[in-house]
This record gives structure tokens, sequence and C-alpha cells, in this order.
């Protein structure tokens, strides 16, 4: 399934737009301001981003500059008020996939988001392996130094975003847009439960407590 981040600030819009993704089958995430964006789409792991141009905190044009510099090559559809050439123009050139001007259509975006995600590869590997483990995306089977573990769904999904990202250092909050998608309150210890959960269920070594800044999987020892 793929995953959309949809940065937005206006509810309307949203609610609408996610709707009709869902519906379509797509799972989505949303963001409500541009350095909230810019975070989760350097470590989401996303498919396709929707980006507003006039988000609060950071706008999208700035948060598209970034991505694109930084090297994120996510597809990046833009929506915004301005319709202008020079508008145009300027999201395009800044590494925008595609624009759309409100209002529009949602059958419209739907097509340009099939599209988009037409044009992207399909070699993501469906077989994650690190800190000696193994988890398979397709059979939800886990393996921790070759014995298998049962895990639930949230905890699953907790051990990908770790494997995805073994070594580095993840903040409670990126882990709730990861796993989540931001419908707890970031100050919820909703995260620590389900690490304390997890560590039970694959050795307390592996996930080590970054004080202050969040969690991380240690990488395998040589």
């Amino acid at each position: 399934m793929s995953r959309i981040l949809i940065a937005e600030d206006d509810g309307g819009i949203v609610s609408f737009v996610q709707k009709g993704l869902r519906a379509a089958g797509y799972s989505t995430v949303v963001s409500e301001d541009g350095q909230t964006a810019l975070m989760m789409a350097r470590v989401g792991e996303f498919d396709l981003i929707i980006l507003d141009v006039g988000l609060p905190v950071m706008d999208g044009f700035t948060v598209l500059q970034r991505l694109r510099e930084e090297g994120v090559t996510t597809p990046i559809i833009v929506l915004t008020a301005r319709d202008s050439v020079t508008d145009r123009v300027h999201g395009l050139e800044g590494g925008a996939n595609d624009y759309m001007t409100k209002p529009f259509q949602f059958a419209e975006l739907l097509a340009r988001v099939r599209l988009r995600l037409q044009d992207q590869p399909t070699t993501t590997a469906s077989v994650l392996r690190a800190a000696g483990m193994t988890l398979d995306l397709r059979t939800r089977q886990v393996e921790v130094d070759g014995r298998s573990v049962d895990l639930s769904g949230r905890e699953f999904s907790l051990l990908e975003v770790f494997m995805r990202h073994e070594n580095q250092i993840l903040s409670r909050e990126q882990i709730l847009g990861h796993v989540w998608g931001y419908d707890f309150d970031p100050a919820s210890n909703v995260v620590d439960v389900y690490v304390r959960a997890l560590r039970g269920k694959i050795g307390s070594e592996r996930v080590q407590t970054m004080r202050g800044s969040g969690y991380r999987l240690a990488a395998a020892r040589a």
C-alpha cells in the first residue's frame, strides 16, 4: 500500500483529500505545518507528498527546496491558491513533479497521484534485516537470533521503523508520525509503552534510550 504525506493546514481540504485517498486504497499521514512536514518527509518512507505552498512555520516552497537539496527524491505534488505562471515555474523548477491550483476536483488530483506513483520504481525490499533480526513485510513474520517472535500490529510497525533507520536516533515525535500518523498527542507516553513491550520480545539491549533525544536501534556487533 502506497503511503502519502499530506502537508496542508486547511482542515476542510485535509478531510476531503484524506477521505478520497483512503477510499482509493492509499495510506495517508497529515502534517499541518511546513517544519513538521520537512521532518516527516526526511525519514517517513513516503511514496508521494502532497505539499501546500501556504503552510505555517515554513512555506511549501522552502520545504520543497530543502528536500531536494538534501537528495530526497520522493514525488511531490504542489497545491496552491496561486495560479500565476511565475509561481508554477518556481514550483516546477524547484523540484516539484506536478502542480495543482485550488480549488480542484479530487478526480484530477487522484489521476495525478496515480501517474506519479506509476513513475516510481517498484524495487522496495520486502525483507528487512538489522541488528540480528529479520522482518518479512509480506508474511509479517519476525525472527530474532533465528527464533520466531510474535508481535502485535503496532509492535511490528514500530520494529519496522527502527530497522529502516538502524543506528539512527528517532525522536518520540518522529516515531509517532511513522507508526501512529500523529493521531496521538505528542505528549503521550504511548511510544514509551510500546518500546517497553517491544524490548521484552526482541531483547532490551537492542533498543537504546537516548536521553533527551528518543530511541535508537543499536547496530549488530561484528
